[in-house]
């Protein structure tokens, strides 16, 4: 079937979430004269005697960290989410709210300052996949928690006040409302066709190619069709996997590859360390067995067209939807175009 829709206004939408982003190709053209942020450099410090997350440091909280040698994860010392708070409820009116419990954590890559994923080997990344499974499985199987979300915001325009590689994992008694949204489009697909709704996705995105970056044996990495961000990317496996603690030790250095590649592509882009948040959707721990569920990660890049120029949610997207000038196939063309050789090594 022709597609004339990619060169005109029109909506796309997010079988995930059931929501829609309005895409406006002709926007491409229009000159830039709105805010540019400086360009992240990489860093050359292996060890920061002033970093709270490099070995043998300091911490804020005063505590110590170990000589590590690999990846370590310590409980956040200033943690969105406390462990034993007490149950209350309160409710006034239209007023109502409720006491949220939970463990917050702080996840180190790398001894190596100067890291980040796409500069780090596969088996080191294939390290920090292992411990991304210990702490998806070990808070999961409190009976107080019922979601541990994984997540990494690279780069100051993300947040990020520090920039050891590291990312975080909140753990927390309720679900939080972007996997509810995404769980209820999930179990609506199961119950009707009893396949996962992301594997026949996945199997039409490979049959037209068009937005696929890269793929191996186990996983796919590509824009995804709804795609909100500029170059936003998303990596799911080919095997219907509702968590990762399913993965094999195969699987994780399939994982850990095609991450390294992805995110290298991402450098490559406007040669400058690429800022994202990333984050990785699995079914809750719940105790529920959600067969519905099919995990992937998400990445979500702010850069629009180079180093310096960033995309704002604002306006529109603030008050009505979001909305996104180039297309995703333009984007994944953009990015499969680039030596999968880091620009720094090349």
């Amino acid at each position: 079937m022709e597609n004339t829709i990619n060169n005109k206004p029109h909506r796309r939408y997010n079988i995930l979430t059931g929501e829609w982003i309005l895409v406006s190709p002709h926007r491409t053209k229009r000159p830039w004269q709105g805010k540019k942020d400086q360009k992240s450099e990489l860093q050359k410090e292996t060890y920061d005697p002033k970093c709270y997350l490099c070995p043998t440091n300091e911490r804020a909280s005063g505590d110590t960290n170990p000589d590590y040698e690999g990846t370590y994860a310590f409980t956040n010392d200033f943690a969105a989410l406390l462990p034993n708070v007490e149950a209350e409820e309160y409710s006034n009116g239209l007023l109502k709210a409720e006491t949220e419990m939970g463990i917050c954590k702080v996840v180190c890559f790398s001894p190596n300052h100067s890291l980040t994923l796409p500069l780090m080997k596969v088996e080191e990344i294939t390290n920090v996949i292992k411990l991304w499974k210990k702490e998806y499985k070990e808070l999961g199987e409190k009976s107080e928690i019922n979601h541990v979300q994984i997540f990494e915001n690279k780069g100051a325009i993300m947040g990020c006040s520090n920039p050891h590689p590291h990312g975080q994992i909140w753990s927390q008694s309720s679900i939080p409302q972007e996997v509810l949204k995404k769980q209820k489009h999930k179990k609506a697909y199961w119950e009707t066709n009893k396949r996962s709704l992301l594997q026949d996705y996945l199997k039409q995105e490979l049959e037209l190619k068009e937005r696929i970056l890269v793929e191996n044996d186990h996983f796919v990495a590509l824009i995804p069709y709804w795609a909100v961000w500029p170059y936003e990317a998303m990596i799911v496996p080919k095997k219907h996997y509702q968590d990762i603690s399913q993965l094999n030790e195969e699987e994780e250095i399939a994982f850990a590859s095609i991450i390294k590649r992805l995110t290298i592509m991402f450098d490559n882009l406007f040669e400058t360390s690429f800022p994202y948040s990333s984050g990785i959707h699995q079914r809750p721990t719940d105790g529920e067995e959600h067969p519905e569920w099919h995990f992937h990660m998400s990445f979500y890049p702010p850069l629009l067209r180079s180093a310096e120029v960033k995309k704002f949610m604002v306006g529109y997207e603030m008050f009505a939807n979001p909305q996104r000038d180039i297309t995703a196939e333009s984007a994944a063309n953009n990015l499969r175009q680039l030596s999968e050789v880091h620009y720094s090594k090349q």
